[in-house]
């Protein structure tokens, strides 16, 4: 058991290591500023060591002497010291600002393009809210770990090798005395931080999972309410909520168990010099002033120790935080072009299954040797029970995931062969569950297309049924729709919806069950105007509804991830049983 612990603490110290190297690699975009900061550094050190040398002329020259001249030149040089370092440090401070939200920037645009590129299998798992925790607080470590955080260690280290080095000429013998207690100061910040670190880890885990929960809730909150299940929604975040304060209790009892410690130590020292150096000043070995710029110097020893109580744990958080972001940056779509893909030419629409089979995640196979073929310009009806492939069969046409087994063509090229981009460009689909963004209702009709006329816009929308209550909305095509499309009801998402495939113009339609969220009235506007629009276009129906099923060339009746029986409404009536008990069970009504 203690070479596991041994062996899993040397892999998280290398985790570690690794993820603040990766951190500081987004810094080379920035490098120019980033060393005028450490220039600056050493000037605002070099101005802060100058300083107590300042204060020891004041008083063993003007104070000691009752020299009025030299008191007073003193005190003004002292004064331009002091303005000098000030400016130092507020070019210092928006430098650091400059660089480490530059890199920010970077690792959250790098995250947002990752999951735009990542395939739908990887969505599937993963959790909305530790996502949304990963591009936000983590990311926010980060910037203070390459900002301020690594400025200040590097600052304080090269303040208290200035500073023991004048402390070495002006009084070896207390100098040493003075750095006597360093090492167990050392000591217990490193302690300090090898507790901190996991306990970090655990809390931004716990943050993320709340993150999960509320967000949840908020897209679900009808569904709460309809249910009756708010006091259930409280008490489970208030469990996730529970957890997370425990923790942060947990953090803030090492944390004032060790900082005041650090204090302690730290404060130890100014009392040994003190007594010592007064002792000193008493028996004529060192002077006043000498006494008082030692005790400045040591409490600019002091301070970057103290320093260390906020910069371990940062480090300690921020490399934490970089675990969970690389393991975002790190994800292999599983979903991707081919090194040889070529880009996918105008297509007709032949399309054709051979032999495919799939299984999400490895579990059992949804689609097992399903064949089958859709001519140019077909419409195909999918039908089955829930779970017979009919879905699956829409979101391996514009490959969201990739088949397990066989393959499937269109137009004689294989989809796994050609480009993503050139094959979803040629590709129109409508989901089951009709997803609008934060938008007007103009850019989501024209989502994904650039430069469209209005004229474009509002044809489409006519043709999916939407022209009328888009107008009757209180901006028109400008009205914006609300997170989610929150101000429409399903059937006006469903149409505009629509619209948005239509517009694109596709040789290949998609349509997952498409107007399962409208009236009879709509739903019979709605399949008009598919009817005309799908003339030469081959297009795939989850069909829910006989008005549907009568629109298709081709039904094909899936069972068991298999084609069970294929042909028109009137055809299968006759010859298939699978489909009549369907018709007589399901679509009849």
């Amino acid at each position: 058991m203690a070479k596991i612990s041994l062996d899993n603490s040397v892999f998280n110290q290398a985790a570690s290591s690794s993820s603040l190297l990766r951190s500081f690699k987004f810094l080379k975009k920035y490098r120019g500023i980033a060393l005028g900061v450490y220039g600056l550094a050493l000037v605002t050190n070099g101005l802060a060591v100058l300083i107590p040398q300042a204060i020891r002329w004041i008083v063993d020259a003007g104070i000691v002497q009752r020299d009025m001249q030299v008191l007073q030149a003193a005190l003004v040089g002292l004064l331009l010291l002091s303005l000098g370092k000030g400016g130092v440090d507020f070019m210092l401070g928006r430098w650091t600002e400059v660089a480490s939200q530059g890199v920010a920037y970077d690792i959250r645009n790098a995250i947002f393009d990752k999951l735009s590129s990542l395939s739908f299998s990887y969505h599937d798992r993963a959790q909305t809210g530790q996502l949304l925790a990963r591009s936000i607080s983590d990311v926010e470590r980060i910037r203070f770990l390459t900002g301020r955080a690594i400025l200040r260690l590097f600052q304080s280290s090269m303040l208290m090798l200035l500073t023991f080095a004048a402390l070495l000429l002006m009084n070896p013998l207390l100098a040493l005395l003075s750095m006597l207690l360093m090492p167990l100061l050392g000591y217990v910040a490193f302690r300090f931080g090898r507790i901190y670190r996991p306990l970090s880890l655990d809390l931004q885990h716990q943050l993320a999972e709340m993150t999960t929960v509320l967000e949840q809730n908020l897209r679900g909150a009808k569904i709460v309410k309809a249910f009756a299940q708010e006091d259930a929604e409280v008490a489970r975040f208030d469990a996730q909520n529970q957890h997370w304060a425990d923790l942060a209790a947990q953090q803030v009892r090492v944390a004032t168990q060790h900082i005041p410690l650090l204090d302690f130590i730290a404060s130890l020292s100014t009392v040994v010099i003190i007594w010592l150096g007064g002792r000193l000043v008493i028996e004529g070995g060192l002077s006043l002033g000498e006494l008082v710029a030692f005790t400045t110097y040591l409490g600019q020893l002091i301070s970057p120790v103290r320093r260390l109580g906020i910069i371990v744990p940062a480090v300690a958080m921020a490399s934490a935080a970089g675990e969970r972001i690389y393991t975002i940056l790190d994800a292999q779509s599983e979903v991707v072009d081919a090194p040889d893909a070529v880009p996918l030419p105008g297509i007709d629409g032949h399309v054709r299954f051979e032999d495919v089979s799939f299984a999400y995640f490895d579990q059992r196979p949804v689609l097992d040797g399903l064949s089958f073929c859709a001519q140019v310009g077909e419409v195909v009806a999918l039908l089955g029970a829930t779970g017979s492939g009919k879905s699956t069969i829409i979101n391996l046409i514009p490959r969201f995931y990739d088949v397990t087994g066989g393959r499937i063509l269109v137009d004689g090229h294989d989809l796994r062969g050609v480009t993503l981009n050139s094959l979803r460009d040629q590709i129109g689909i409508v989901l089951q569950e009709s997803v609008l963004f934060a938008a007007s209702i103009r850019e989501n009709i024209a989502f994904g297309l650039d430069n469209v006329a209005d004229d474009d816009v509002i044809e489409a929308a006519q043709a999916a049924q939407a022209h009328d209550f888009i107008m009757q909305m209180p901006k028109a095509y400008e009205t914006e729709v609300g997170e989610r499309g929150v101000t429409l009801s399903g059937g006006q998402k469903q149409r505009i919806a629509i619209a948005r495939a239509l517009l694109k113009d596709p040789r290949i339609l998609l349509l997952d069950d498409a107007t399962s969220s409208v009236d009879t009235e709509t739903e019979r506007l709605i399949q008009i105007a598919l009817e005309r629009l799908m003339a030469g276009r081959t297009s795939f129906i989850i069909a829910q509804r006989l008005s549907t099923v009568r629109l298709a060339d081709k039904v094909l009746v899936l069972q068991g991830g298999r084609v069970a029986a294929a042909g028109t409404h009137e055809e299968l009536l006759h010859s298939s049983g699978l489909y009549a008990e369907i018709y007589h069970r399901n679509l009849r009504a």
